[in-house]
């Protein structure tokens, strides 16, 4: 089985462009490909998991990544998927983020040697010239074709600014400009992003000749994925200093019953063999898969002493009612009040809830407990001493798990 062909067995390829032609590229590892990452936050979350498990299993196969960091399109940011515009954003934030990905990414990506490149599209774009852009590039583009395309379509009730319009031509330029400079003849992205990848393929082609070799791909549910990256409590970060360890693997262990086997076939390098004896598991055995899932992802992103902690935690938990590596507050006699903290002060504190009306209502639905014990009046009282020594177990609902502790 090539590498195209375990991409489909894994269900990572929803719509591609020369089918034949791309086969033979990834497969004989003569693929030098792309994949797009806005700087809009200064970690990747889960929701590009998709994308750098992608890159890594293609680089393997022997094919070429880059990654290109959108310092430039940061500037304006993708309406696809939004119902709103982006914020703006300064320079200093933008290479502050650009940085953090590179370091996030050496853990999927092997750059040494020019075996992968990473590229700031600020490299050509904040330099155009505005009236020789629109001569070299807007002649390609027709408004009527942009207007049509899913990602304006869902904007124009809304309002679509015309800094946003532009950003299909900036991300078909963006091709343009690594086929040019970096002979990339291959680029991959989420299906929402289809629209501005065709854009790109086309753009190449009009101005080089239709037999230059430029080729597109899309990955199955990237925007789907990209969902996956928020949860109730804010985005699942791939940097263990907004998601520790044992939240990342607690997310993983807490996906769906219907999406355990999926994810485990498209996002972990276990072999499809594997897997595949999987698809009979049901019942107690989808918790054990659940399990397999949270430690190979864990392991991927923070290494596998990591992982084992996570998952070594997350058993004591269930089974002992606390866990070591739990994520922790610590709290100081600052923060109680004759001695003593309510509960939705304290849901508050340890970042579980956004707000006290959260925790109230979090409360009044059974929500929440203390070691084990259910928390049923929103008036309760903890006492500093219920926090010494190991602490106290506070959970809300079935994933989310604080360790309380006096400073």
């Amino acid at each position: 089985m090539g590498i195209y062909e375990e991409l489909q067995a894994r269900g990572l390829i929803a719509q591609v462009t020369d089918e034949e032609e791309i086969r033979e590229l990834i497969n004989n590892g003569k693929a030098t490909f792309y994949i797009g990452f806005d700087p809009t936050a200064d970690s990747l979350h889960v929701g590009h998991f998709m994308a750098l498990c992608l890159m890594k299993r293609l680089q393997e196969a022997g094919n070429k990544p880059i990654a290109l960091i959108g310092g430039g399109t940061g500037y304006i940011g993708d309406p696809s998927g939004r119902t709103d515009m982006r914020s703006m954003m300064t320079p200093e934030q933008i290479q502050h983020n650009c940085d953090c990905f590179k370091k996030q990414m050496s853990r999927f990506i092997d750059f040494s040697d020019d075996k992968a490149l990473m590229v700031n599209n600020a490299d050509w774009l904040l330099d155009l010239n505005y009236i020789d852009f629109l001569r070299e590039v807007g002649p390609h583009f027709s408004v009527n074709r942009m207007l049509a395309a899913e990602c304006y379509k869902q904007r124009m009730e809304r309002g679509l600014s015309f800094l946003e319009f532009n950003y299909m031509i900036m991300q078909s330029f963006d091709f343009y400009m690594l086929y040019q400079k970096y002979g990339c003849n291959l680029q991959f992205g989420g299906d929402d992003q289809w629209s501005n990848m065709l854009g790109g393929t086309e753009l190449i082609r009009r101005k080089l000749g239709k037999n230059a070799c430029a080729m597109t791909i899309t990955l199955l549910l990237n925007s789907e994925g990209k969902k996956m990256g928020k949860t109730q409590s804010g985005a699942v970060w791939l940097d263990p200093e907004k998601t520790s360890p044992f939240e990342f693997y607690q997310y993983w262990r807490n996906v769906a019953d219907a999406d355990v086997l999926k994810c485990i076939r498209m996002l972990t390098f276990l072999p499809l063999e594997e897997i595949n004896k999987m698809d009979s598991w049901e019942g107690a055995q989808l918790n054990t898969a659940k399990e397999i899932l949270a430690f190979e992802l864990t392991k991927l992103v923070h290494g596998e002493e990591e992982a084992k902690k996570a998952q070594e935690s997350a058993r004591a938990l269930f089974s002992q009612g606390a866990a070591a590596e739990m994520p922790t507050t610590e709290l100081t006699e600052a923060d109680l009040e004759n001695g003593n903290i309510d509960i939705l002060t304290l849901l508050v504190k340890a970042g579980l809830v956004p707000s006290k009306s959260e925790a109230r209502r979090a409360v009044q639905q059974g929500g929440v407990a203390m070691d084990g014990e259910k928390v049923t009046d929103i008036h309760a009282q903890f006492a500093g001493e219920d926090f010494g020594g190991e602490g106290a177990v506070l959970k809300k609902g079935k994933k989310s798990f604080r360790k309380i502790v006096m400073k």
